[in-house]
C-alpha cells in the first residue's frame, strides 16, 4: 500500500518521539518499505551541530541506529530552513516531495488551548499534505 514512509525527527528530543518512531518501524516492517527520517535545521550553528553537514551526519547515524534496532531500511534527509521554529511546516511539506514519501508518521502532543492559536505541526501537515499523515500521540 505504501512505498516510502517519512518520519520527522527532532534529534534533541528523540526519546519523546519513541511511540511515533516505534509505530514507524512497525509500519515499515509490515509494508516492507524504507523509512526516511527528516530533520529540519538552519545553516547557523546550533546546539546539535555546527553546520548542516554535521547535522546530516548525526541524522544519518540516527537512521542507521534505527535500522539496526528494528531491521528496516532507513535513510536520513536534512531539510534546511532559515528559522526552523517558524518554517518547520513548510520545510516538512517540501521534504514530502523531496523524499517521495506517501505516508508521514509523526509525533504530536495532546491538544491544549494553545492549539487554537498555533495549530500543531501534525495537524498542519495532515490538513495540507498530498499524502497520508498519521499523527501518533505520545
Amino acid at each position: 500500500m505504501f512505498k516510502r514512509i517519512m518520519a520527522p525527527v527532532d534529534l534533541a528530543h528523540v526519546e519523546g518521539l519513541r511511540p511515533a518512531l516505534d509505530c514507524t518501524a512497525d509500519l515499515a516492517k509490515h509494508y516492507s518499505v524504507p523509512v526516511v527520517y527528516v530533520g529540519v535545521t538552519s545553516t547557523a550553528p546550533s546546539e546539535l551541530a555546527h553546520n548542516p553537514e554535521e547535522f546530516g551526519q548525526k541524522l544519518s547515524a540516527f537512521a542507521a541506529a534505527e535500522a539496526a534496532k528494528h531491521a528496516i531500511e532507513t535513510s536520513g534527509h536534512t531539510a534546511i530552513a532559515h528559522d526552523p521554529t517558524i518554517e518547520i511546516d513548510q520545510a516538512l511539506m517540501r521534504a514530502i516531495d523531496d523524499t517521495d514519501a506517501d505516508l508521514v508518521v509523526m509525533a504530536s502532543h495532546v491538544p491544549n488551548v494553545m492549539d487554537h492559536i498555533w495549530p500543531s505541526n501534525g495537524g498542519k501537515l495532515a490538513e495540507y499534505a498530498k499524502c497520508s499523515v498519521m499523527v501518533v500521540r505520545a
